[in-house]
């Protein structure tokens, strides 16, 4: 009888080492990596980088695994509870809130080789903090800039700004008000998504929104800082007709067709978007990169970078993080913001001669990485909630002229507050 039972266990175990086999027992450790790459460079040298990996290390082999950015929030919560989460999962910062504190990605802190961790500012570091712990790894940004058609600047005589002397909020509304004219806008805002660029270009007025008491308790005071972005858009629309109306429910692409044909000097947009306007703009079209306008805190933005987080029922914690350790050295963090058309994280990486070129504005961006932080919004329990019922639809009220300054601030703080408060109880 105790034959039998031992041989029954024997048999079960070769069973599950069988079936286990593909996690990395009996057979080596295939990791799964989950990218959102879409672009066909950026595609390229992720697959790449796989395939170097996979060439080099015979006892650990990468799956790469193509995800998509359109749907990948509710895909991970998924496959997060149905246990079939991928091991590496590329996504980005202002996404991993509920994963975190979900408990479905692994904290990172005791995991990081030292040459990552030193690698990354502390600045980059802090978007990816939830709570206690560190949940993903923070590799590619982008601010957002002015793309300027630089016929129409240099005809008009106005003064081109720089990183070092950008435009000021006061005077980017002068601009563009001389800009514009039989027809013609100074600029046009793409706001179909109005409050991440609100709140991340607020930053250089010194805007906040969110404040965290000591208790870690957070609510939203609509101050004189917050307002000067909104005021400064609201009045290009409403009152100096230096903007279109018709571009506040557009995305940044949708605006390219009017930019190219002459009908906006500026669009702000964010630094990626050069690639489409490489592959799209007519030729002869003549263009260029601006910073976006600084305030009393000079070129900060708010940012949420890309990030590479590890499931936390990943059998193969260690394993993973050296793959993102190879990933995201400084020559490899290159090939993947080029390829994206973004800026690495990595101080070394910035180094490079590659995004300090004139051509296509690399040195413009690469320029402001310094001033790049965490959105205001990162770490705020009940953000997406407040922004789709109540800051997107006050701000797009406020920027069409249904709303004034005044019940904008009332949305914002009283509606907003009693959101945030169901979250913190």
């Amino acid at each position: 009888m105790r034959a039998r039972a031992t041989t029954a266990v024997v048999v079960l175990l070769l069973l599950i080492a069988g079936c286990s086999a593909g996690r990395g027992t009996g057979g080596p450790i295939t990791l799964r990596f989950q990218s959102l790459a879409w672009q066909d460079e950026s595609v390229a040298a992720n697959k790449e980088l796989v395939k170097e990996w996979n060439a080099t290390h015979a006892d650990v082999k990468v799956e790469y695994v193509q995800g998509s950015w359109d749907s990948v929030h509710d895909q991970l919560l998924t496959s997060f509870e149905g246990g079939e989460a991928p091991d590496i999962i590329h996504d980005a910062s202002d996404d991993l809130a509920d994963f975190a504190y979900g408990g479905y990605l692994a904290d990172l802190t005791g995991l990081l080789p030292a040459r990552l961790r030193s690698a990354i500012p502390e600045r980059s570091w802090r978007t990816a903090r939830f709570g206690k712990g560190l949940y993903g790894v923070p590799f590619l940004q982008e601010p957002r800039v002015l793309i300027a058609n630089t016929t129409w600047l240099a005809r008009s005589g106005v003064r081109i700004p720089t990183p070092a002397h950008p435009w000021t909020w006061t005077e980017f509304r002068q601009v563009t008000r001389r800009l514009s004219g039989a027809g013609r806008y100074g600029v046009a805002w793409p706001l179909k998504e109005p409050v991440s660029a609100t709140l991340n270009l607020s930053l250089s007025a010194g805007g906040r929104l969110f404040h965290r008491t000591a208790d870690g308790t957070v609510t939203v005071r609509f101050e004189a800082a917050d307002q000067v972005v909104p005021r400064t858009i609201h009045d290009q629309l409403g009152v100096d007709h230096s903007a279109p109306g018709s571009t506040l429910g557009s995305g940044g692409s949708d605006t390219l067709p009017g930019f190219f044909g002459g009908k906006y000097a500026m669009v702000p947009l964010g630094f990626s978007y050069r690639q489409q306007i490489v592959q799209q703009a007519p030729k002869g079209f003549d263009w260029e990169v601006l910073p976006a306008p600084a305030g009393a805190d000079g070129l900060a933005q708010g940012v949420s970078p890309q990030t590479l987080s590890i499931a936390e029922d990943s059998p193969h914690k260690k394993e993973a993080i050296e793959f993102v350790d190879f990933l995201l050295r400084p020559r490899n963090m290159v090939r993947l913001a080029l390829g994206d058309w973004m800026l690495p994280t990595g101080a070394e990486a910035l180094k490079d001669p590659a995004l300090h070129t004139a051509e296509y504005g690399w040195a413009t961006g690469t320029a402001l990485a310094g001033q790049l932080g965490p959105a205001p919004a990162q770490t705020v329990r009940g953000y997406p909630e407040w922004k789709d019922k109540v800051a997107g639809p006050a701000l797009q009220e406020y920027y069409s002229g249904a709303i004034g300054l005044g019940e904008l601030r009332r949305r914002l703080e009283r509606d907003g507050n009693l959101v945030l408060a169901r979250y913190q109880r």
